[in-house]
């Protein structure tokens, strides 16, 4: 038989079939044997030049990830550890494939980085554990140490509550805002940033914030002349002022590259586990960042509270770090309000240890969801209630915190919660859709007593409002804080909870008038009564808080309790 051309094989043959079989099979084993080697001449090991290579790529991407993401170099940083594992399992996996690819087998290189891999993830995993509260439940309770002290003995009576600040931060930007609005050469660049802080300023309540960057491009074009200044807000007059700086600031939140404050602080100080970064003014008005330093004191990362702070100048760059018993005096944000009330739920829920804590709840105390201001003797103190772990909505307590020197103090005071407070004087509103803010807890005629601001929906203040702490039943609403101090008196009065001669002692401005004129006008759906008297001067009351005020007609000699205005419209307390 001949055949004259195979599709298979191309080749010429002339034989018998079994011979062409023959030289088929030869063929094909001869193509086998040539592959295999072309694959094994493809797959050989990777040359010292590819792994330095492969190195120097690997060292310019985690140069590039520390650049970003700024973890701190040290064994208290949840961040670094999770690098560290994550570069250590890529070399791992890139020496594994290379190994693989060439001789088929793992070298010592490869095992080195398997076993790195699995000792970093032990470690992490293992540090974690030990820093959990179950192994350190003490030291995590131990963090705050809290003194119990008398309500009325410790917090002053307040006579004049104009120096209360109530303002939140919702209403102190939408202020703020309005300072820098008529500013066509700021707010077409800047923007005011809405991390308002509450500060002291020589003994009086302000909020602060700085300008920032509106965007990357606005950066680019004005990080050369820098950011020219902040916006104070004042929480008690409700009036913003813009602060124009004579030297800027270079170095901000909203900056890129070197000039971003948590990259300049982490190159000047590559261990320092940092928690925040905080706007402030010193008592000149020169502005500066705190920047709280945490310490791990339970495990690698467990327990963290503040060691020190550093403070930089933003228009300088400059830095210095001080302990916590060496700061500065004007300093208010050494200690978070979010850190103080983590360390009150620690301190309240683990000092019977961590099986309590979650089984028996034995003597389990837990702060509220939020947390105000008040600024006492030169200090910023945070507020927060706190309750049983039952979650249900009355007070046990309340503490005190200094935002300087992380004191807190402990007041055993029964009554409802913050929420429940808001609600009661929402509810005396509730027409009007106003929202009350997180109240502020002061001391009026001996009675633990909540007083916030209620605003409206674009986050105005436009009433004030005071709950009784025992009863909050007792509920007063003004347009004012020296109004609303008056209304709650007379109910607390009336309600048998101080005596007549208690209030009396504590009266309004008191005058004589011969009532000139009467007038009726309805503002934003309440009607107010104006009373003009014989010396031309105004005074103005909501009917619907003494509806007895229809009496007077023009003519009538009466007494009234007032507060004087720069107006000169008086707000009406009382009459008779």
């Amino acid at each position: 038989m001949k055949v004259q051309k195979d599709s298979g094989v191309k080749m010429m043959y002339r034989g018998t079939l079994t011979d062409l079989i023959r030289q088929i099979i030869a063929e094909i084993k001869s193509r086998r044997a040539s592959g295999a080697g072309r694959e094994k001449k493809q797959n050989k090991p990777m040359t010292k030049k590819g792994v330095v290579l492969l190195v120097v790529v690997l060292l310019i991407i985690l140069g590039v990830v520390y650049y970003i993401s700024l973890p701190a170099v040290t064994t208290m940083s949840v961040q670094m550890w999770e690098m560290l594992l994550a570069i250590a399992l890529v070399l791992m996996a890139v020496s594994c494939i290379a190994d693989r690819a060439g001789k088929g087998f793992f070298t010592l290189r490869s095992k080195v980085l398997i076993g790195l891999a699995v000792v970093t993830a032990v470690v992490f995993g293992l540090g974690g554990l030990l820093s959990s509260p179950i192994f350190s439940a003490s030291k995590y309770a131990n963090l705050m140490d809290i003194q119990e002290e008398e309500f009325t003995k410790d917090i002053e009576e307040t006579d004049n509550i104009k120096d209360i600040a109530l303002m939140d931060s919702e209403s102190a930007a939408v202020i703020g805002q309005r300072a820098v609005g008529s500013l066509s050469d700021v707010v077409s660049q800047y923007e005011v940033s809405d991390d308002y802080n509450q500060i002291d300023l020589n003994g009086a309540p302000m909020k602060v914030s700085p300008l920032e960057y509106a965007g990357f491009f606005k950066w680019f074009n004005n990080k050369k002349s820098g950011i020219p200044g902040y916006v104070m807000v004042d929480p008690l007059e409700n009036e913003a002022r813009y602060v124009k700086l004579k030297e800027p600031m270079k170095y901000s939140m909203s900056a890129y590259f070197g000039k971003y404050l948590p990259r300049h602080l982490r190159f000047r100080y590559s261990t320092a586990v940092f928690e925040g970064y905080y706007f402030e003014i010193d008592e000149e008005g020169n502005p500066y960042y705190i920047c709280p330093v945490l310490k791990a004191n339970a495990g690698l990362f467990g327990a963290k509270d503040v060691k020190g702070v550093v403070i930089c100048n933003p228009c300088t760059g400059d830095t210095k770090y001080y302990k916590v018993a060496d700061i500065p005096r004007w300093v208010d944000h050494a200690f978070d309000g979010e850190l103080m009330l983590q360390k009150y739920l620690w301190k309240g829920t683990l000092s019977g240890g961590f099986i309590n804590s979650m089984i028996g709840n034995k003597g389990c105390k837990q702060p509220t969801d939020d947390y105000g201001y008040r600024v006492i003797d030169g200090d910023v103190w945070m507020y927060t209630g706190v309750t049983s772990v039952n979650g249900d909505q009355s007070n046990i307590a309340f503490v005190l915190m200094n935002g300087r020197t992380g004191e807190a103090k402990y007041y055993p005071v029964v009554g409802c919660d913050e929420s429940s407070a808001m609600s009661a004087a929402e509810g005396q509103v509730q027409h009007l859709n106003y929202t009350a803010s997180f109240p502020a807890l002061i001391n009026i005629n001996d009675q633990p007593t909540f007083i916030m601001v209620l605003k409206d929906k674009s986050q105005l203040v436009k009433m004030y409002a005071m709950v009784n702490v025992e009863k909050y039943n007792v509920v007063a609403t003004g347009t004012s804080q020296k109004e609303v101090l008056s209304q709650y008196r007379e109910m607390m009065s009336e309600e048998g909870i101080v005596d007549e001669s208690e209030i009396q002692k504590d009266s309004d401005q008191l005058k004589r008038i011969s009532v000139a004129d009467v007038q009726y006008i309805t503002t934003d759906g309440e009607s107010y009564i104006y009373l003009r008297d014989t010396e031309n001067i105004l005074y103005k009351k909501k009917i619907a808080d003494d509806e007895t005020v229809m009496f007077i007609q023009k003519g009538d000699s009466i007494e009234v309790s007032y507060e004087e205005n720069e107006n000169k419209i008086y707000d009406l307390i009382s009459w008779k």
